[in-house]
């Protein structure tokens, strides 16, 4: 007698089942992939801090050393009128204290940084002046020297006022500034309570070689951070100056646009301009240090993180300024010896 073979009807996923197992998968990465997100911009936020406390041990083993703070230039008006200029900006000054000596010892300050000879030591990345937020990294070539890496972090170097030029002035009330060698005992308002950097973005449009401002050339009459930018500082039009896309891309420069940032607006200001007012945020600056000023400067603290920036205080601590910090307040924190009564 013959059995017969009775088999079971084999399992398998329907259309629609299959679909739903997607759909469900589709729904959990979509609820994923921000919380993902979120975490790989708090540990790159964490390494932006770490490396802006670095670079503050890096300036108070300097003043320690030398004496004083490092000049963000030195341009001297020689007897026959002419200027000399060591180009070497602040971010090359304390490379020595950063294990970057190598690099430091090869450049002749007493060049342009961009001459041949200086080529090989100033024509690369330096990582620690880069946050990881920032999305373009990639260094800047240039016809006349080759490439040169950005930086994320800028000195203080003044309100709107900057410098008054090789004819003599007033000083800034940064912490740094041209043929300015301050020192820790002379930051009266208190280490806590005094800018020393901030975050700024790599690649900033900015204006430059605009002469003199038309209603901002006097440092004791400089607009409130209340002020609308356009309507104080009409070049935002850029019209009779130069626009650019590369602020703040040149570490080894001495100009406010490239290494520093004034708390003429408070962090992340949104200010337009440009050629047909089309570039959503750039920076202002009248005339560049090294070709003889005076200089006034709207080079705004920026960052890619979500309210704030980075800033680094006279202490050495680093702390989240928030974009709706009052804009007094952070002129205040800007001044060694303001006399301001303010607290952050």
């Amino acid at each position: 007698m013959s059995r017969s073979t009775h088999r079971r009807p084999r399992s398998a996923f329907a259309l629609i089942e299959l679909l739903v197992v997607i759909a469900i998968i589709a729904v959990l990465i979509a609820l994923l992939l921000p919380a993902v997100q979120q975490a790989r911009e708090a540990a790159r936020r964490t390494q932006c801090k770490n490396q802006l406390k670095q670079l503050g041990l890096a300036i108070h083993n300097y003043e320690a050393t030398m004496g004083n703070l490092p000049p963000t230039a030195v341009v001297i008006k020689q007897a026959d009128g002419s200027l000399w200029t060591s180009y070497l900006g602040p971010h090359g000054r304390i490379l020595p204290y950063l294990d970057q000596g190598n690099t430091y010892n090869a450049i002749n300050v007493n060049l342009a940084y961009g001459d041949l000879a200086n080529l090989p030591s100033v024509s690369h990345v330096t990582g620690l002046f880069l946050c990881p937020s920032e999305p373009q990294t990639m260094p800047v070539l240039n016809a006349s020297f080759g490439t040169i890496g950005g930086v994320n972090y800028g000195f203080s170097m003044g309100d709107w006022y900057v410098w008054a030029g090789p004819n003599g002035g007033p000083l800034t009330g940064s912490a740094f500034g041209v043929n300015l060698s301050r020192r820790m005992g002379d930051f009266t308002d208190g280490l806590s309570n005094t800018l020393l950097m901030s975050e700024v973005k790599n690649y900033q449009p900015y204006i430059r070689d605009c002469g003199s401002l038309s209603s901002i050339h006097d440092p004791n009459t400089i607009p409130p951070p209340t002020a609308d930018p356009l309507s104080v500082a009409p070049e935002y039009n850029s019209s009779g100056c130069t626009f650019l896309l590369n602020a703040h891309s040149q570490w080894a420069e001495l100009t406010v646009h490239h290494n520093g940032f004034t708390t003429a607006w408070p962090p992340n200001k949104v200010t337009p301009g440009g050629p047909g007012m089309t570039t959503p945020d750039v920076d202002l600056n009248s005339q560049r240090e090294r070709i003889g000023g005076p200089t006034y400067a709207a080079v705004t603290s920026r960052s890619y993180h979500f309210g704030g920036v980075h800033s680094l205080f006279g202490d050495g601590t680093v702390r989240f300024v928030s974009t709706n910090i009052d804009g007094f307040l952070w002129r205040s924190l800007g001044t060694v010896a303001g006399g301001e009564v303010a607290s952050y």
